[in-house]
């Protein structure tokens, strides 16, 4: 937020076609703009159900494969309902990946590598984010969550 090196792209698009479309544009934008680190694209009217979403994820995935992609870029996946398999749908743990929009946030594969190179234990980072949700607690999250939506 800072260097201003995040792109928000919003959707208005319902289908997996239009937010595939959106997707490759976003790519081509990071690919000629090597200054912006990352794009968030926000599903304003689709995708509302968490079920098809996935579907969304996966088909987006499954887009960077073909086209050659994986290892240059990674989708990190965020919606209000999101709920991690084996969780309670009231756990705080699923806040994690709660937004107020269902999101794909679009991220460099080099920028991800750089920034985890800070960190001692990497791998203690979604530890540490579902220790901090449960000291929360799922009524100030969603709390929060709501806040963030209306403003």
């Amino acid at each position: 937020m800072i260097r201003d090196s995040i792109r928000f792209v919003e959707c208005c698009g319902r289908k997996n076609r239009e937010a595939l479309e959106v997707l490759a544009d976003e790519i081509r934008f990071l690919d000629s703009h090597p200054e912006t680190e990352t794009t968030l694209i926000i599903f304003t009217t689709g995708f509302k159900s968490f079920w098809p979403y996935l579907d969304l994820v996966d088909l987006a995935d499954g887009w960077l494969d073909e086209n050659q992609f994986r290892g240059i870029y990674q989708i990190a996946s965020f919606h209000p309902e999101y709920c991690f398999e084996g969780e309670d749908i009231d756990s705080p743990s699923n806040f994690t990946n709660r937004s107020p929009y269902p999101m794909l946030h679009l991220l460099r594969e080099s920028s991800l590598e750089e920034a985890l190179s800070r960190y001692v234990h990497p791998e203690n980072i979604p530890v540490n984010n579902v220790k901090k949700a449960l000291e929360m607690g799922t009524e100030a999250l969603t709390e929060l969550l709501s806040k963030c939506k209306s403003e």
